[in-house]
């Protein structure tokens, strides 16, 4: 294993704590959650949620008609696609009668593989539902990580596939740690490494070498 990670995780876990990230009541509203923040920024995702009044479930998704529902999701952004993939990761769920354990009683690549079938769903929308709302130990790749792998430098790779293939080769096999891992690259990339860099009290400042 690779120790820079764990080097790079105690770093920025004795600086920033642990975030218990995703935020959710449930692990569908962390499904829907996932879908939502395509191309979105949380705070837009926050306002949709919120015209549900609480009850985000599949029963209420299902008995929505697609005007319904992207009225609802409408701050999100993309609501006449998001309310078509709304209504088919639900309907992907219903085949294990929205029951969390059935769906974590598959191998992980199964649920995945399956994931990746449904209408909406990319590689890391897949990760983020696996990882956050069934604790499968999936690492989640997106923008703030692929762009933290080329300024530290890591040799993680370009795309998605490898740069996760990096990550869950040189860390335990562990969805707490993939959990907060990310979480913490996510917070700090956007305090010190967006893509216009702020380096100064950067947790990671003795380490990083894309000065």
């Amino acid at each position: 294993m690779d120790n820079i990670l764990m080097t790079i995780y105690n770093r920025l876990e004795s600086h920033y704590g642990n975030l218990n990230w995703w935020p959710a009541s449930s692990p569908y509203e962390v499904i829907v959650g996932a879908i939502l923040t395509q191309n979105t920024n949380w705070t837009n995702v926050e306002k949709a949620l919120a015209n549900f009044n609480g009850d985000i479930t599949p029963k209420r998704i299902l008995s929505l008609d697609q005007d319904e529902l992207k009225a609802l999701i409408r701050p999100a952004g993309f609501f006449n696609q998001k309310s078509v993939y709304l209504t088919a990761v639900t309907q992907w769920f219903a085949r294990y009668d929205f029951d969390v354990t059935k769906v974590q009683g598959q191998p992980l690549e199964t649920v995945r593989t399956e994931l990746l079938a449904v209408h909406g769903i990319g590689n890391e929308t897949a990760d983020s539902i696996l990882l956050y709302a069934f604790d499968f130990p999936t690492f989640v790749i997106d923008k703030y990580t692929q762009r933290f792998c080329q300024r530290f430098p890591l040799d993680a790779g370009r795309n998605y596939m490898s740069v996760k293939a990096y990550f869950e080769a040189n860390l335990p096999r562990d969805t707490a740690l993939f959990n907060n891992y990310h979480a913490l690259i996510v917070i700090n990339a956007k305090e010190h490494c967006s893509s216009k860099k702020h380096c100064d009290g950067c947790p990671l400042g003795a380490y990083c070498q894309k000065l």
